[in-house]
């Protein structure tokens, strides 16, 4: 596939390209859900989610046949400074039970139908330190984003980014921290379930990297302190919102991925919902920044994409009523 895009300011540029829903596809959908066989607004949400989803495919009666799951994966320096309840290591193996089939997003994504790819994303080269230089070169996150937009199948008709990097709610809640502002100690939550001294120490880390990584322009602040997956997640949504392929948002760290896109250009998240409300603690302030309502909220606090894998089959049946209903006129049944 063509990247439109070598350079950040090019990444910038691609981002700000027009690109909305259908609108006349989104007003015969508004006109089919009032004929369908149902009291007006019976089906709360499900209406809007499959008006929504109709003017991001281009057509009043779409389906979903072809959902794609990309699961990113990449390390982070700034392990070594304690944040994490498990070490470095665990992201690759973790990758080897995703391309095994091992994991719950494979389980997720084969009950949802969904296609899953996996990208490793040099894990024998960990992002730098951010608490002593940026996490990435510039070269590094543009390569970040070109695999994220280079993995998205353009035929694809719904897209989940899910990822895996130990230490990575670390940079997540720099990110936040960065660019909503506020106590940094609101925005760190305990991630893979460190203890109260390892709380400590990530909460250190991120303000050191804060005061080091001064800049809050998004791109900046993904560079100095994101993860090569967190800008590929940037770099997948950014390409399925080109393709017109509508995204449903996993966790705090896909969000964190999304809020970097959200910042840089207006509107660059309506091709989006969010899957599920985390447990991880400052992920409904996220959302709220995002201006998100949640679809699920089970206490899920495993990343993977695996929140979002789940939302599938939600979105599904939203898009099935409102495709497969008959009319009023169609089933005879008086309108009332």
């Amino acid at each position: 596939m063509h990247v439109p895009f070598t350079t950040l300011s090019e990444f910038r540029e691609t981002l700000g390209q027009s690109t909305v829903p259908d609108a006349a596809a989104v007003a015969a959908a508004q006109d089919r859900n009032g004929q369908l066989t149902k009291p007006p607004g019976a089906l709360g949400r499900l209406e809007d989610l499959a008006i929504w989803y109709a003017g991001w495919r281009g057509t009043p009666q779409p389906h979903i046949t072809a959902p794609q799951v990309i699961v990113f994966a990449g390390n982070h320096g700034v392990c070594a400074q304690g944040v994490s309840a498990f070490p470095p290591e665990v992201t690759m193996q973790m990758v080897a039970n995703f391309e095994h089939g091992g994991a719950a997003i494979n389980q997720l994504s084969k009950a949802a139908g969904a296609r899953m790819d996996v990208h490793a994303l040099s894990l024998d080269v960990p992002t730098a330190d951010f608490t002593q230089a940026p996490a990435m070169t510039e070269a590094e996150v543009i390569a970040a984003l070109q695999t994220g937009w280079n993995a998205v199948d353009p035929d694809s008709d719904l897209l989940i980014t899910g990822e895996m990097g130990i230490g990575n709610t670390t940079s997540a809640a720099a990110i936040a921290a960065a660019l909503l502002g506020g106590d940094v100690a609101d925005w760190t939550g305990r991630g893979t379930g460190v203890d109260d001294a390892g709380l400590a120490r990530k909460t250190d880390a991120i303000r050191a990297g804060l005061a080091l990584h001064d800049s809050r322009a998004p791109l900046d602040v993904l560079r100095c302190l994101g993860g090569r997956e967190i800008a590929a997640m940037a770099g997948a949504m950014a390409a399925a919102r080109h393709h017109r392929i509508p995204v449903i948002l996993d966790g705090f760290i896909c969000s964190a991925a999304a809020l970097v896109l959200a910042e840089m250009q207006a509107g660059a998240l309506d091709h989006a919902i969010a899957g599920h409300l985390s447990a991880e603690g400052a992920h409904e302030k996220l959302l709220n920044a995002l201006g998100k309502e949640p679809l699920l909220r089970l206490g899920l606090r495993l990343g993977e994409g695996s929140g979002a894998a789940l939302a599938i089959n939600v979105l599904r049946g939203a898009v099935a009523c409102h495709s497969g209903m008959s009319t009023f006129a169609q089933a005879g049944v008086s309108e009332g």
